[in-house]
């Protein structure tokens, strides 16, 4: 059996309000929040837990401090079931982090708590799971956990390679750290701190400012994350390695630090090197922003969906909730797309036009076979997804394996369905599916003389 992954930090609650809005005040220009649901899950360290614990095979320990109020008991019963929480008794209140939400967007976000946590004698099983651990992740959110010199005597002893996730009001990483993973904002505001002048936010920068904090800490390399831009990662000496980030449309970007720093720690605990770690950890974190993000922890770990017949880019719910919170318009188009030629361009470019997102859904392998011959496809449904994925005006992708999209078009629903080449003045067959939800299908003229056919056959000659 694979040692636990454990993580050790502050554990915070979190909660969103999300309602809607339709109007401003009359007192100030503020948005009037109705119809509001609470939603609380863990926050921190806790995220960071649970994240790990649905997205690696390891036991996931949580040593976090832990009041005895009632937002400590909430937090207990979230976490109830899915790791095992180590408490170290604290006092000063559990921190709670609360965001007003409207749709994708926060409003205002209100927090309670003690600043700092106030940590009791520290439990002899703490040190037992550390020594025993086949991977270690610091969560550190600047309440004191880290700073506590028990708990860094105990991380010395530590089993496994260590990756800490810093904060701007928390303590030093230890020097036995494998990895620390500061964002991009952290990375400065600690080298501003330390006196470590380094000025601007290009690539250059952020990698001086790596290499002189990992001089600063002593530790082994520093991944500065840098949301859509991906990940730079310096061991201190030579050329730093920058990990590009898959394009996420829409998502919600709370958490992806944890989810990074996650992956990377079970990625290290796993004996993957450094490197590969990192690129791991980009990915993740990108997949888990795509899937919802910290909104979306309950379904951590669960397949992308009860469609089995429909493959779906991660981003297209995100994508679809975003545009109709906002009262937008979502375009649907749909083919085989093997070898993308400029027909094809033109139509995708035309159907983006007609409102505010555009899905498109392509055949899967299989089903381009049956329908085009055993010579086709020429290119593979994951790559022809990702070409079309890198299309600016193309917002997500969803591959289907049957001969129609009649079914993934029940699940996304269009406002419009729009369809290129030689269907004008005749009933498109999705047309009566469209009418279901009171959506239209169009025709878009197609830019003759181009056909992935006619490309194929010339290929060959």
């Amino acid at each position: 059996m694979s040692r636990p992954l454990v993580v050790v930090g502050d554990a915070l609650l979190d909660v969103d309000l999300v309602g809607t809005a339709s109007r401003l005040t009359p007192d100030a220009p503020v948005p009037v929040v109705q119809d509001v649901e609470r939603r609380e899950r863990p926050g921190g360290a806790a995220l960071a837990a649970v994240i790990a614990a649905a997205t690696s095979d390891r036991e996931v320990v949580l040593v976090a401090p832990m009041d005895s109020d009632d937002g400590a008991d909430r937090l207990r019963a979230l976490l109830a079931g899915r790791v095992r929480l180590v408490e170290i008794p604290a006092a000063g209140g559990t921190a709670v982090k609360q965001r007003v939400r409207v749709g994708d967007h926060s409003v205002v976000r209100i927090d309670s708590g003690g600043p700092v946590a106030t940590l009791g004698p520290l439990p002899a099983e703490v040190a037992d799971v550390l020594g025993s651990a086949g991977g270690v992740l610091v969560a550190d959110y600047g309440r004191g956990t880290t700073a506590a010199a028990d708990v860094r005597g105990a991380l010395a002893g530590a089993g496994g390679p260590i990756v800490w996730d810093p904060h701007p009001r928390g303590a030093d990483p230890v020097p036995q750290a494998r990895l620390v993973t500061p964002n991009g904002s952290e990375a400065a505001a600690v080298a501003a701190a330390a006196g470590l002048r380094v000025t601007g936010d290009g690539l250059a920068a952020v990698g001086a400012r790596a290499e002189a904090l990992i001089r600063h800490w002593g530790v082994g390399a520093v991944a500065v994350t840098l949301g859509p831009r991906g990940a730079l990662l310096s061991y201190g000496e030579g050329a730093p390695m920058l990990v590009p980030a898959v394009a996420v449309t829409g998502g919600d970007a709370c958490g992806a630090g944890d989810s990074f720093a996650a992956a990377a720690a079970a990625l290290l605990a796993d004996g993957a090197v450094t490197g590969e770690a990192v690129a791991g950890a980009v990915a993740a974190a990108a997949a888990f922003v795509a899937r919802g993000g910290a909104s979306a922890w309950e379904t951590l770990g669960e397949p992308a969906g009860d469609r089995p017949n429909v493959i779906a880019e991660p981003g297209v719910d995100s994508v679809l909730a975003r545009v109709r919170a906002a009262g937008g318009t979502v375009v649907a188009t749909g083919g085989c797309f093997d070898l993308l030629h400029p027909g094809h361009v033109a139509t995708l470019r035309a159907a983006r036009g007609l409102g505010d997102c555009l899905v498109v859904c392509i055949n899967s392998d299989d089903s381009v076979r049956r329908l085009k011959g055993p010579s086709r496809p020429v290119v593979t449904a994951a790559d022809r997804a990702r070409v079309l994925e890198a299309l600016e005006f193309v917002d997500a992708v969803v591959v289907f394996a049957e001969d129609t999209p009649a079914e993934v078009l029940d699940r996304i629903r269009p406002d419009v369905w729009a369809k290129g080449g030689d269907y004008a003045g005749a009933d498109l067959p999705e047309a009566e599916a469209l009418r279901r939800w009171g959506g239209q299908a169009v025709v878009l003229p197609y830019l003759d003389g181009h056909s992935t056919t006619a490309l194929v056959a010339r290929s060959r000659v």
